[in-house]
């Protein structure tokens, strides 16, 4: 067994990574770029060796720095995660010249499935059923066109060197394909130095679902069941579970043994998957083959019991599996939800700055039997940088049955606290909340038929308002009772505390009485009465108890006079005040935010790849006007109505703040 490994990679795979490793006794060596200084993996590991500047390109993709770091520390072996070089053969092929162990498949297996083009053309050899498409080399945007005609619209314009859903493009019409080429190999190029990208069908309907391989280097090979990925927002994928609850038994047999033959056709060993589509009648296509571990691995370790990770380091030191077929079973049910730095009601935009508070749900099983697991590269305290991707943490359930994950999985993210920088867990609330994810009815385009407008937020039902009005009243008065304990006060003069008060939310006002008995506090309102348990100290930020018997988490913050109490996806935000300043409040004036609608503003953090007008110039509706990279991602920013620019304000290669002014209009 080796004896020191070196992790290529960043952030939680990182992490995970050291994290198994550590408990096999195996040393480790982190690599970090300029802005992963102080980044959670390079404190986790036991030796750290700085590779360059931020951007990628300079630094984790560079593969003569990792063989140097390597050499510098003697690791023997390199874990490569996923993303950056861990399915590129020519690092393979160097690794092994340096007599450095790949952990992951070799070379000649990287080259024939890592390849998404390749990878199309051996499978459709080997009698697999392919999604129809075009995999030649397509020289500019005119031929992209044509191909896409001759498909038909719908197409996928995909990077062949693709993964995380970048260089991934939809398009429906002859615009958005010469657009989506542009796009596609642009962030092909600047994501994976490798700008070829293919079109194939784009299908309606489609489940995404995946099987997850283990092989070893004897000839050894098994399926460990699948992971339903269908609930995907840009291609990149937002909840993944296992097993899927579409695939029946027959299915899950045909395409585990469909992808373990796959495997053994290119001699394959280590861990690795097989994406399909998979359509409503449970016929399934060839998508591509991922030559490494997946971001969405913990599911499928949740419901069998492996760690993936010691399986490929055992593989890549030369073990048999310890497994058969016979083995891998299905025990319960696991989701994960994938929590980024993102403005959920701003289109999903990156959100970028310094974590000022992070607190996840506390791991391990849970009083009702569930188990929660958290994967993170964040802390407290840490930076999510602009350069890199934005995910914060990988929040994991498992449970006997689905609802009961998903249950676990509601009431853990109403405790994941994060401050400092916009997240998406309101958006994963929401979704847990579906009827349609409740039942399963899932297919890659739920996201964009749940949310046709968009994502703006969720607002509590009346009897869940009722509940945190109650709460507020409870917390508010527990705070003023401790006030009125200040030593010095005048005689006669002391501080009271009311039990009637008013509980002001969106300018509503709602009248609230509180009473004490047994150790417990009843708040009626005009629902009734609300009986509130649960232990809370004055400056804690979360609060755990029952409410009306309904058992709920809730995060507490204060934003100056106001309690802000954020559950069930939603920040609800409570004046606790006196009856007579409640009057008074209903007679102040509501400030208005400035008009704005005459500036193109920057919707993100992120740099200005360019301006396509001039001061004076007129411009139409769903025109062009800049684009503006963030996370390795180019966002076209187009005209919303007619009009004429009257000045630009930002420049090409200029770095902007969220919300800095680009273009203004007369």
């Amino acid at each position: 067994m080796f004896k020191k490994i070196l992790i290529a990679n960043r952030g939680e795979i990182a992490c995970r990574v050291i994290k198994t490793a550590r408990r096999m006794g195996i040393k480790t060596v982190a690599v970090y770029s300029d802005a992963d200084a102080g980044a959670l993996h390079v404190e986790m590991a036991d030796e750290a060796v700085h590779i360059g500047p931020a951007p990628s390109a300079q630094s984790y993709l560079i593969a003569d720095k990792i063989i140097a770091a390597c050499k510098q520390t003697g690791a023997e072996a390199v874990h490569p995660g996923y993303g950056f070089l861990s399915e590129k053969a020519p690092f393979c092929e160097a690794l092994k010249q340096n007599g450095i162990t790949f952990i992951g498949p070799d070379v000649h297996a990287i080259g024939a499935m890592g390849d998404k083009i390749e990878s199309k053309k051996l499978a459709k050899a080997a009698g697999v059923s392919t999604v129809p498409g075009y995999l030649g080399v397509i020289k500019d945007d005119e031929e992209a066109v044509a191909i896409a005609r001759d498909i038909g619209y719908p197409v996928m314009i995909k990077a062949s060197a693709g993964g995380g859903g970048k260089g991934m493009r939809v398009a429906w019409n002859d615009a958005e394909a010469r657009d989506g080429f542009r796009s596609a190999t642009n962030e092909a190029r600047s994501s994976f130095a490798d700008d070829r990208v293919f079109i194939e069908k784009y299908i309606t309907e489609p489940r995404h679902i995946e099987i997850q391989l283990l092989a070893d280097a004897h000839g050894n090979a098994v399926y460990l069941n699948e992971r339903e990925c269908s609930i995907q927002r840009r291609h990149q994928k937002v909840i993944e579970e296992a097993p899927s609850p579409f695939l029946d038994a027959a299915t899950r047999k045909a395409m585990g043994e469909q992808s373990v033959a796959l495997a053994k056709a290119v001699q394959y060993r280590s861990a690795g998957t097989v994406e399909f589509i998979v359509d409503k009648d449970r016929n399934f296509y060839f998508l591509e083959m991922n030559t490494r571990l997946q971001v969405e691995h913990p599911v499928t370790e949740m419901i069998t019991g492996l760690d993936l990770v010691e399986l490929m380091i055992r593989v890549a030191a030369g073990e048999h599996l310890p497994v058969t077929q016979a083995d891998v079973g299905i025990n319960g049910w696991s989701l994960e939800a994938r929590v980024y730095a993102e403005e959920p009601t701003r289109g999903f935009l990156p959100s970028t700055g310094r974590v000022t508070r992070y607190r996840p749900p506390t791991e391990g099983t849970r009083p009702d039997g569930s188990i929660v697991r958290v994967d993170t590269g964040v802390y407290e305290g840490g930076e999510i940088s602009m350069y890199y991707d934005p995910m914060i943490a990988k929040l994991i359930t498992w449970a006997p049955t689905r609802d009961q994950a998903t249950d676990a999985m509601a009431d853990a993210l109403d405790g994941f606290q994060i401050r400092g920088v916009g997240h998406n867990i309101s958006f994963l609330t929401s979704l847990m909340q579906k009827q349609r994810f409740r039942d399963g009815r899932l297919t890659t385009n739920f996201i964009a038929e749940e949310y046709p407008d968009g994502f703006h937020g969720l607002t509590p039902d009346p009897a869940v308002r009722d509940r945190l009005l109650a709460l507020a009243t409870v917390l508010h008065h527990r705070r003023a009772s401790r006030d009125a304990m200040i030593s010095g006060q005048v005689a006669g003069h002391g501080f009271h505390v009311a039990q009637d008060w008013v509980a002001r939310a969106d300018r509503q006002n709602h009248k609230t009485h509180l009473s004490f008995a047994g150790g417990a506090a009843t708040v009626t309102l005009d629902s009734g009465p609300h009986t509130v348990l649960g232990d809370w100290e004055i400056g804690q930020s979360l609060w755990q108890g029952t409410v009306a018997g309904v058992a709920m988490t809730v995060q507490v913050d204060i934003k100056g006079t106001s309690w802000v109490l954020t559950h069930g996806g939603f920040a609800f935000v409570v004046d606790v005040l006196t009856p007579r300043a409640a009057d008074l409040a209903d007679l102040m004036p509501v400030k208005l935010p400035p008009d704005m609608s005459k500036y193109l503003l920057s919707p993100m953090p992120g740099l200005l790849v360019s301006v396509s007008v001039k001061e004076g110039e007129a411009v139409k509706a769903g025109q062009e006007l800049a684009v503006v990279e963030a996370m390795k991602m180019e966002n076209i920013l187009r005209a919303e109505a007619d009009g004429t620019v009257k000045k630009v304000h930002a420049v090409k290669g200029a770095s902007l703040a969220v919300d800095e002014k680009i273009i203004e209009f007369e």
